[in-house]
């Protein structure tokens, strides 16, 4: 059984960075963020959540790996941490993944952890089994984060060429013309061979240039995953679901005026206005499928918020779970998000297939937490950097939503904006 113990946390911004270093020890381990940056009309419960160790570890291919995450859910009623990768589409629908995977994260990886530990309120929790949170306590504050960074400076290189991109896009264009599909999210990777880098360095660099509302670390062995995610997935909380799809992007001005410039041109633009309330619609038709009929709502439409390096257009959409239905049931109907494939959903994954030359893995999947009640926040897998340092690999993909109205060009020119803070963070300061 647990124990639960809860500390005044009078410096947060310190004990944070602190959790962070000492989680990263651990061959399992994942921090969660929240509560720094804007999220939109559904608060984080959470400014910091981790899960370090491993009691127990899921780790599966996608066949049957949802039942297992629910048997496992139902047998332990306890705390999960890990992810869903993109590739468990081919378990909900008759799809397939074949290109190359340069990290090689498995479909599926949760694990118990063996210390839970939060900061809210104000306050410090730890959960821990094997040790009292007192112990677990006194082994953070004894960990001084090291600044020193080995690290080699990596650059990425593009998977597929800026050409073969635009003629990729025209493509997708004349599908949407010919009304195969109405949106479709097309990505593209960017990679490293023979990279070794120090992912906790990394990772802080990349928080520093993308503070972002639901940032994870991640750690499954030799394999990483340092996200700046601004995106929620789904989250469930007292029989409510919550979802915030991203569509619309823009990068930030040159100077205030600028800035508000670019912001209007956001909120005022048709292109990402439809792109955004196709997803909304395609977000609400998935809810609707676990929720009890007429509670799903927009809360919010074409919502804009500033991040760092980016302006957004977000929406809200939250629904009634129905009664008798397991949260990760709604969860796995709703997998993968609509703003990472498009609409129809099954020919958009179809054709993400045909035209993308890269698994995607864990991007695009969710990373998050499963509270023991059932409860759970996952976030959408977006600017992360993916590292395997067993093969020395490392992979960054971005993209963007492909409607009637693209154009090549301006496509590409995004996909530049998005990556442009990850190959920052993965250069050596100096």
């Amino acid at each position: 059984m647990r124990q639960t113990e809860i500390f005044p946390t009078p410096h947060p911004e310190q004990m944070r960075r602190r959790i962070l270093h000492w989680a990263a020890q651990h061959p399992y381990s994942a921090v969660l963020y929240g509560g720094d940056a804007p999220s939109g009309p559904v608060e984080q419960e959470w400014a910091l959540l981790a899960g370090v160790g491993a009691e127990r570890v899921l780790a599966c291919p996608a066949e049957g790996a949802f039942d297992a995450l629910v048997s496992l859910q139902l047998e332990c009623r306890d705390w999960l941490f890990g992810y869903f990768a993109y590739d468990l589409k081919n378990e909900t629908e008759a799809l397939h993944s074949l290109h190359p995977d340069a990290v090689g994260f498995p479909d599926l990886l949760f694990w118990i952890p063996q210390t839970v530990v939060g900061i809210r309120g104000g306050h410090l929790e730890i959960h821990a089994l094997g040790q009292s949170p007192r112990e677990v306590l006194t082994a953070i504050l004894s960990v001084e984060p090291d600044d020193a960074d080995m690290s080699q400076s990596v650059v990425l290189q593009p998977r597929i060429s800026r050409a073969s991109y635009l003629e990729s896009v025209e493509a997708i264009r004349q599908h949407i013309i010919d009304g195969d599909v109405y949106e479709l999210n097309f990505c593209q990777e960017f990679w490293a061979e023979g990279a070794r880098i120090r992912p906790l360095a990394v990772f802080e660099r990349l928080m520093g240039l993308s503070n972002a509302p639901f940032s994870a670390w991640l750690r499954a062995e030799d394999r990483y995953a340092l996200c700046a995610s601004p995106e929620r997935f789904l989250k469930h909380q007292n029989g409510r679901l919550y979802s915030q799809p991203i569509k619309g992007t823009r990068g930030r001005g040159a100077d205030a005026e600028d800035d508000a410039r670019i912001r209007m041109e956001l909120l005022d633009s048709e292109k990402d206005r439809a792109e955004n309330v196709m997803i909304v619609d395609l977000v609400r038709n998935d809810l609707a499928r676990n929720c009890v009929p007429g509670s799903v709502v927009v809360d919010e439409l074409f919502g804009i918020y500033t991040f760092q390096t980016v302006h957004q257009m977000i929406s809200t959409v939250q629904g009634t779970l129905r009664p008798g239905v397991h949260p990760l049931t709604a969860l796995r109907d709703a997998f993968p998000m609509g703003s990472m494939t498009g609409a129809p959903k099954v020919m958009a994954m179809t054709l993400i297939e045909q035209y993308e030359s890269s698994r995607r893995g864990l991007y695009s999947g969710a990373i998050g937490y499963i509270a023991p009640n059932g409860d759970f926040d996952f976030n959408v897998v977006i600017r992360t950097i993916l590292y395997h340092a067993g093969r020395a690999s490392v992979s960054a993909s971005v993209g963007g939503a492909i409607v009637y109205d693209s154009r090549p060009e301006e496509e590409y020119e995004e996909c530049m904006v998005k990556v442009n803070a990850l190959k920052r963070a993965l250069m050596t300061p100096g």
